[in-house]
């Protein structure tokens, strides 16, 4: 896989990209989008929202602060992503914690047709209909397989599935890639998943096979991610330094540093 050429049209065209997303990572997704090459846009308010979105080039919708108000915010941008085939991807924070939280995914993958559903292992259980422990929105245990469990889903979705992990998963029912790339300081920082989102989101807004895009979005922030950690011994300057490390990354370093494998669905 070209990640590289994906990156090199993500920094020539520099997409927009609509985010209805957590208040609390919400600077964060913004800024790693900048460093990503897209533009970000955080408009959350229903009047606008569907307006919004018809001008982006790719829509996220992460429930990480969730109010009824939100939703329906979100159901209006999604409808019209889905008219104008904008790419349209779900992060379903802390799922199954609530039944509002349960119940608010439930009518947005009911009503809604999404390009890419990125979560980790237990909200991808949980969305696939297994039984998994999250503590707040931490993966805490899944009682099976995930991979099983995501393929399902992506089938009976239609939505790329991304599952964040020590390996990132990404299927669509049929294929199956891991991707290597990372580092543990990821998992010591708030907010790396939402604005793992928005990096997949970069990427979808210029690649239309979403397989390829998810991928190629998650082998980027990793790969800065492994380029921030060896000049942080913490997690605080780790931060700064992946907003840095993603921006200076060059298609080049990217292909050459990828680790994306082949996997095999049961």
């Amino acid at each position: 896989m070209d990640t590289g050429k994906i990156l090199t049209a993500l920094r020539q065209r520099r997409p927009l990209i609509h985010h209805i997303t957590n208040q609390v990572t919400i600077s964060e997704c913004a800024n790693i989008t900048l460093a990503a090459g897209g533009l970000p846009i955080m408009a959350h308010a229903v009047e606008e929202a569907a307006e919004m979105a018809a001008g982006a080039d790719a829509v996220v919708l992460n429930i990480g602060t969730l109010t009824p108000a939100q939703i329906e915010a979100m159901l209006q941008a999604g409808r019209s992503a889905n008219k104008l085939q904008r790419p349209l991807i779900l992060d379903p924070v802390g799922v199954g914690t609530t039944s509002l939280r349960s119940a608010s995914v439930k009518k947005l993958l009911a009503e809604l047709q999404f390009s890419i559903i990125k979560g980790n292992a237990a909200e991808v259980a949980i969305l696939a209909g297994g039984v998994a422990e999250i503590k707040g929105v931490e993966a805490i245990a899944v009682s099976a397989d995930v991979v099983p469990l995501a393929a399902a889903l992506a089938r009976e979705t239609g939505a790329v599935v991304a599952v964040t992990g020590e390996v990132d998963l990404v299927t669509d029912g049929q294929q199956l890639l891991e991707v290597h790339n990372g580092h543990h300081f990821m998992s010591r920082v708030v907010g790396t998943g939402c604005m793992t989102a928005s990096v997949i989101a970069c990427f979808a807004a210029v690649e239309a096979n979403y397989l390829a895009a998810a991928a190629a979005g998650l082998a980027a922030i990793n790969t800065a991610a492994e380029l921030a950690a060896e000049e942080a011994d913490g997690p605080a300057l780790f931060k700064v330094k992946l907003f840095d490390q993603l921006s200076a990354l060059s298609p080049a370093a990217l292909t050459a540093r990828q680790k994306i494998t082949e996997g095999q669905l049961p």
